[in-house]
């Protein structure tokens, strides 16, 4: 490993404790939705939006942020150079889907802001992994 390549331990399994957490989490809330009724959530939330019911969110939720989760993990654990960057596009991902929702349903809930703050980890963290911080800290840049 070169000095400006490796992701430190401690780095690398926090991408893998909010990966994991986001992945099962996007599919309980699938599972949920689909075939849970909607997980006692009220239908007049989607009032206003092209959903009639919470099937096409809940397979929406389990496919793409669920997936990016998985695809992120499986290229972690076999090592891949694009691991880091597949974690910052699942942390992307699960923004924009709490973005997305909070914006259609115009309802928030502590929870919203959980995971909302789980993709901003997962994103800062990646972008940590892919060498975001410098080496030194403070070091400078020779004129």
């Amino acid at each position: 490993m070169t000095s400006d390549a490796p992701t430190s331990r401690a780095l690398r399994i926090a991408l893998y404790v909010i990966a994991w957490f986001n992945a099962v989490s996007a599919l309980i809330g699938m599972v949920g939705l689909t075939v849970g009724g909607g997980l006692g959530i009220p239908l007049e939330w989607l009032e206003g939006t092209i959903f009639r019911s919470y099937v096409w969110p809940g397979v929406i939720l389990g496919v793409v942020v669920g997936g990016t989760q998985a695809l992120a993990l499986v290229a972690q654990y076999r090592r891949f150079r694009l691991a880091a960057g597949m974690q910052a596009a699942a942390g992307l991902v699960m923004m924009i889907w709490i973005f997305a929702e909070v914006a259609l349903m115009l309802v928030w809930s502590p929870l919203h802001g959980l995971y909302f703050a789980t993709g901003l980890a997962q994103t800062v963290l990646a972008v940590l992994a892919l060498g975001a911080w410098p080496r030194p800290f403070l070091a400078r840049e020779r004129r």
